[in-house]
C-alpha cells in the first residue's frame, strides 16, 4: 500500500517544435509540480495524452519520471486501455521502470459488460503485485461502473487500493467509500468535485488544475483537512472558475496553454487534438493568477 497525498497531479506530457516527448521539458515540468504541492503524479493517463502516446513513449516516458522524481513522491503509471492483454504487456514494463502504481481506466469504445469490467481489472491486477487505482471516466468511456463492481472489486482483489472517480455523483462515491474496506481510498478526477468528495469521505483529487495552481488547491484541501470548513469553501468558491475554465476545450489543451502562459514550455498537443484559438487563449489568460510561477 502507497501513500499517494491528497493532491495528485495527472501529469500533461511535454512535446517539443515537433511534438516528440521533450525530456527536458518533462524535467522541468516534474519539478515545478513537486515544488507547488503535488503529492504523487500520474504518467501518461488521459491528461498525458495517452492515447496518441506509442508504447514506447509511455514506457521511456514512466522510466525518466521516475529517475527525475528519484524517489520524493509517489510515481504512478497509466498502462490501462481497452485491451485487456495490452494493459498487462504495458503494466509488466511498467513495473520494470520503478513506478510506484499503476492506474486502470475503465476500457472506452468496446462498452463491457459489469462483469466483463470486473474481469478486465481482476485479470490484469493479478499479474501484477503493484497498487492498483481503478479509473472510472463516463464521460469518456461513455459506460459507468457501479459501484457493486468497484466494491467487488476492492474485496476480492488485494491490490486494487484506489479509484479515480471522475464524475460528479458524490450518492456514487458515497456507496464506494462505505462498501470498500477501510483502507481503499478514493479521489475525484473533478478538480470542481474536490471538496464535495473529501465531505463524504473521499481522499481527494487526481488533478488537472494543480499544474496551474498547485499552491492554492494544496492549502484549500490543508484548510478543509484542518477543520475550517468556512474558510476552505469560499477558498473552493473563488478557485471554481478556473477548475472550469481549464476544459473550455478538450484536456489537455487548455492547461498546456496556461502552463506556457505561466512560464512551463510543454509544447502543443497532438491531432486530432489542436491548439486553442485566439479567443480561448486570451479566455483563459485572464482565469490564471499571477503568481504561480516556479523558477527551475
Amino acid at each position: 500500500m502507497i501513500d499517494l497525498g491528497r493532491m495528485v497531479t495527472a501529469m500533461v506530457t511535454p512535446f517539443d517544435a515537433g511534438l516528440q516527448v521533450d525530456k527536458k521539458q518533462t524535467e522541468a515540468l516534474v519539478e515545478h509540480l513537486i515544488a507547488t504541492g503535488s503529492t504523487a503524479l500520474v504518467v501518461a493517463g488521459t491528461t498525458g495524452e495517452s492515447p496518441t502516446l506509442t508504447g514506447q513513449e509511455k514506457v521511456d516516458l514512466f522510466r525518466h519520471v521516475v529517475e527525475i522524481v528519484n524517489g520524493r513522491i509517489p510515481v504512478v503509471a497509466g498502462t490501462g486501455s481497452n485491451s485487456t492483454a495490452a494493459s498487462i504487456e504495458l503494466t509488466q514494463k511498467a513495473v520494470k521502470c520503478g513506478v510506484d502504481g499503476v492506474m486502470l481506466v475503465v476500457p472506452y469504445y468496446n462498452k463491457p459488460s459489469q462483469e466483463g469490467l470486473y474481469q478486465h481489472f481482476k485479470t490484469i491486477a493479478e499479474s501484477t503485485k503493484l497498487p492498483v487505482m481503478l479509473y472510472n471516466i463516463p464521460g469518456r468511456s461513455v459506460i459507468n461502473m457501479k459501484p457493486e463492481t468497484t466494491i467487488r472489486l476492492a474485496h476480492d482483489v488485494a491490490n486494487i487500493v484506489a479509484i479515480k472517480e471522475a464524475n460528479s455523483d458524490t450518492s456514487q462515491m458515497s456507496i464506494i467509500i462505505d462498501k470498500t474496506p477501510d483502507d481503499f481510498v478514493l479521489y475525484t478526477g473533478d478538480d470542481g468535485m474536490t471538496l464535495p468528495c473529501m465531505s463524504v469521505g473521499g481522499k481527494g483529487i487526481v488533478s488537472v488544475a494543480s499544474h496551474v495552481i498547485g499552491r492554492e488547491m494544496s492549502e484549500m484541501i490543508q484548510t478543509f483537512v484542518s477543520g475550517d470548513i468556512t474558510k476552505a469553501s469560499a477558498m473552493h468558491r473563488k478557485l471554481l472558475p478556473i477548475f472550469e475554465g481549464l476544459f473550455i476545450a478538450a484536456n489537455p489543451t487548455p492547461v498546456k496553454a496556461a502552463l506556457i502562459m505561466q512560464g512551463i514550455e510543454v509544447g502543443g498537443v497532438r491531432l486530432p487534438l489542436v491548439e486553442l484559438t485566439e479567443e480561448e487563449q486570451q479566455f483563459v489568460e485572464r482565469l490564471l493568477p499571477k503568481t504561480e510561477v516556479v523558477a527551475i
